[in-house]
């Protein structure tokens, strides 16, 4: 199909083409799931409105890819960066382990599969389209200048050449190498837990993933805590604290956080990593379960390494298109 539309639906077909990666490079440039959708909207709509004077002077994506990258350059001019509360604060040790709501935060967030990572054959490929929305990649972008962020993803990511990124960011190449040089530099400096992404094809991580959901829902902590690495966090988005090392986070759920035995897990999968949701006991005392958290786990060597229990489950329950609730029915299928 040419990149130039004849009919408005052509336009639209031509642009939809490139609605998932053009999502996944302004979740990496946002770290919002919601604020890079709304970024791809404003995409199309300046698209839309200025497409008599495309004239196919480039191609139709690197078009759009100038457009969306002029978004994020505005909304993070405008202050936004996004953050996990270990970029924050100093792990707490569970017997003094307060709850603490930030509301000046504003969180990193965690983002469907689907709605980032393009559909392709080449095993390599997926693997680095994976590699590259992890939790860990994306929060330490966000220590980078907006034009460095840009740069390092375009580069890096996408594999754009340097003077494809030059013309699409109004810049030369040389200094575009020299963004690249720094962005790397920054992120070197940054500790980066390694995490393997969601493989259903793994043996080794599929038994770890039942072992965790039978222990979880057993709510066999001794069991639970031995599929942790020594060093494994616990965090719980929007409060700052975390907890590191097994023995901290055995406490806190058999402490503050029993609320959550008898808990149903649905296994899903976020920013390319294995996630559930997980919905705890009615409070009622009535049949069923209700949301309570979205588990994004990060793993590494047959261990769990990262807990990451995002709890602002109206947000993300709807899309991730997990249930609102689970009744009996539900939890039958589940147990089958």
């Amino acid at each position: 199909m040419s990149d130039l539309a004849t009919t408005d639906g052509d336009l639209d077909a031509a642009m939809d083409r490139y609605r998932v990666e053009l999502t996944g490079y302004c979740y990496r440039m946002l770290g919002s799931a919601f604020d890079a959708e709304d970024a791809v909207q404003d995409t199309y709509l300046r698209a839309w409105r200025s497409y008599d004077k495309f004239e196919g002077r480039s191609s139709l994506r690197s078009w759009l890819y100038r457009i969306a990258t002029n978004v994020c350059l505005d909304l993070l001019n405008a202050g936004n960066k996004r953050a996990r509360p270990m970029d924050l604060t100093a792990p707490q040790h569970q017997a003094s382990a307060v709850l603490n709501q930030r509301p000046e935060v504003t969180w990193l967030e965690p983002i469907p599969d689907g709605r980032v990572l393009p559909q392709t054959a080449d095993p390599a490929e997926a693997a680095l389209a994976k590699e590259s929305v992890r939790l860990a990649f994306v929060a330490a972008l966000q220590h980078l200048p907006a034009k460095q962020r840009a740069v390092l993803i375009l580069r890096e990511v996408l594999a754009w050449k340097a003077d494809e990124v030059a013309h699409l960011l109004d810049t030369t190449v040389a200094s575009v190498n020299s963004a690249l040089q720094r962005a790397r530099a920054t992120l070197a400096g940054q500790r980066m837990r390694e995490s393997e992404p969601a493989d259903p094809l793994d043996a080794e991580q599929t038994t770890l993933l039942k072992q965790y959901l039978a222990a979880f829902e057993s709510y066999d902590i001794s069991r639970l805590t031995t599929l942790l690495h020594e060093d494994a966090v616990l965090s719980m988005p929007p409060y700052d604290l975390w907890l590191q090392g097994p023995a901290d986070i055995a406490a806190w759920h058999l402490d503050q956080g029993i609320g959550c035995k008898g808990s149903r897990l649905i296994p899903t999968t976020a920013n390319g990593m294995p996630a559930f949701g997980q919905y705890r006991p009615r409070e009622d005392g009535r049949p069923g379960h209700t949301p309570w958290a979205l588990q994004v786990l990060e793993v590494s060597q047959g261990r769990i390494v990262g807990l990451n229990a995002f709890l602002d489950t109206a947000r993300w329950f709807p899309l991730f298109g997990l249930p609102e609730q689970l009744d009996e029915s539900h939890e039958m299928q589940q147990g089958a």
